[in-house]
């Protein structure tokens, strides 16, 4: 029998609990989890931000090895990165190559995979679920991922570093020589970071209130950083980028960070929006100069990726000496340890934690 941090209420800490897992569906496969990073969505998730049902098991940034595949998915033994996106590969979204946006509804939608030792069923959180030890997911879900990537560095591709790089390439329209802002040093900022730095962009700038993220940024491309509890970070970018910045991606997830991104742009500049505040937080704006400046709002779903198609690539570039994983893994834990490893998250002393099985 499969272990798994079941979360059973949003105040108490994630214990680990004896569950059970259904047998892959047709289109479906069953994973071994080898490892999986802690992503502040899961934190964030896990701690009410969004809702939800409990109990849950959390945990979607994974790779793995399968163990048994429907007709539909990677044959048994296919080491995998797994990810959050199912795509039906048919509808209207999936066929104009945005699978992320998929708008089909699938049986693990409606019933999830993962039995408690009570018989009950707990919550596959972010469609994953994988601070387990084994997981069943729908195919796209998993895509094959060369050896040569170690585990607590290729699980990150499924989250933070696709969704970083995919918000640079796919939704900030970085040309050569560009200014880019990113807002948010974390995971998921840090990749924008070396995502605008692989553009060619002539400026990027990171701003983040954490002096180690900063360091983190600067050794991962940044040009500049700005430390936003020192100094006001609207000022510092329109002092370094004469007339404002090309495009602000905001990896933050607060709502406060948006109004602030805008007033960092040029006229005619992108936001790009990746970080989900908690519901309920409205952004704040002047429509009207919006309008009169021409400025973009984008928003950004996984960076606008395409999976069957980025993680093969991405793990090439990481091949190629020319993609930064290794570095974004702070810590390795066990299972049995999780509940340390995510307050350390909580605590902003990580980029990334990953518990490794």
């Amino acid at each position: 029998m499969p272990r798994a941090a079941v979360c059973h209420r949003f105040a108490e800490p994630l214990s680990v609990e004896q569950v059970t897992l259904d047998a892959p569906g047709r289109d479906e496969v069953r994973i071994r989890v080898t490892a999986c990073a802690i992503c502040h969505s899961d934190v964030a998730y896990a701690s009410g931000a969004w809702g939800g049902t409990l109990p849950a098991v959390y945990g979607h940034e994974a790779c793995g090895v399968v163990v048994e595949a429907g007709a539909g998915g990677p044959p048994a033994g296919t080491r995998v990165v797994v990810c959050l996106v199912r795509s039906c590969g048919g509808c209207a979204r999936c066929t104009e190559g945005t699978p992320a946006l998929c708008e089909s509804r699938f049986r693990l939608d409606d019933e999830s995979p993962i039995r408690l030792a009570d018989g009950a069923r707990a919550v596959q959180g972010l469609r994953c679920g994988a601070f387990a030890d084994e997981v069943v997911v729908h195919a796209s879900q998993a895509v094959a991922i060369p050896d040569g990537v170690p585990d607590a560095s290729a699980c990150l591709i499924a989250c933070a570093v696709m969704t970083g790089m995919g918000a640079a390439a796919n939704d900030a329209g970085i040309t050569p020589g560009a200014s880019v802002v990113v807002i948010g040093a974390g995971g998921v900022g840090l990749n924008v970071v070396q995502g605008a730095a692989l553009a060619g962009a002539g400026q990027v700038i990171a701003v983040d209130v954490s002096a180690a993220k900063l360091a983190a940024a600067a050794a991962f491309g940044a040009t500049g950083t700005v430390d936003a509890s020192t100094a006001d970070p609207v000022e510092r970018v329109r002092g370094a980028t004469p007339g404002g910045a090309d495009a602000v991606i905001v990896t933050a997830g607060a709502a406060a960070a948006v109004g602030q991104g805008l007033a960092c742009l040029r006229r005619g500049g992108t936001l790009v929006c990746v970080g989900m505040p908690p519901n309920g937080q409205p952004a704040q704006f002047d429509a009207g100069a919006l309008a009169h400046d021409g400025k973009r709002i984008v928003g950004s779903k996984l960076g606008s990726s395409r999976p069957a198609a980025d993680i093969p690539r991405l793990a090439a570039l990481y091949l190629d000496g020319r993609l930064r994983l290794d570095e974004l893994v702070t810590a390795t834990y066990p299972l049995e340890r999780i509940n340390d490893a995510i307050e350390a998250v909580r605590r902003g002393e990580a980029i990334r934690n990953v518990i490794v099985l």
